[in-house]
């Protein structure tokens, strides 16, 4: 039998320690490799893939396996603790910050967390074309960042 979910208001992950906390809140063992995953993805400020983040924690002298750092991720993401954008050619993995929006370069192929906050009345006009209340959006925007 399933548990009925219950709606808590949790405050935000904004920092390293808040992604720590919420990590105990839910039940998740803060395990060593745990922390390197988080520790990397609060110092880089981009978005990375699972390799990426395999092969600078190895540089860094942590010692963590593929498998580790995967099933570490799907973890984290699947509980709200990072951020996972799925792209075609894979998945990237970032720290939460307050709701934001993504600048996809096309030529360099990075994503770019911005804040963004549309006017009131359009988000009205939204909300009456579609008959939803808005609480909160994303947008994604692509360009580049060369005009070649």
């Amino acid at each position: 039998m399933q548990k009925p979910s219950v709606s808590i208001q949790q405050k935000p992950i904004r920092s390293l320690e808040d992604a720590l906390e919420r990590c105990q809140t839910l039940g998740m063992r803060v395990s060593r490799q745990r922390r390197f995953i988080l520790e990397l993805l609060w110092q880089a400020q981009e978005h990375l893939s699972a390799r990426e983040i395999y092969d600078r924690l190895n540089h860094l002298g942590k010692d963590i396996g593929h498998t580790s750092v995967y099933q570490n991720l799907e973890a984290l993401s699947s509980q709200g603790i990072i951020e996972c954008i799925e792209r075609c050619d894979g998945r990237l993995y970032g720290n939460i910050s307050d709701s934001h929006s993504h600048v996809n370069c096309l030529d360099t192929e990075q994503i770019l967390d911005v804040h963004v906050e549309l006017p009131p009345d359009l988000i009205r006009e939204i909300e009456e074309k579609t008959g939803v209340k808005i609480t909160d959006y994303s947008i994604n925007f692509f360009g580049y960042r060369n005009n070649s």
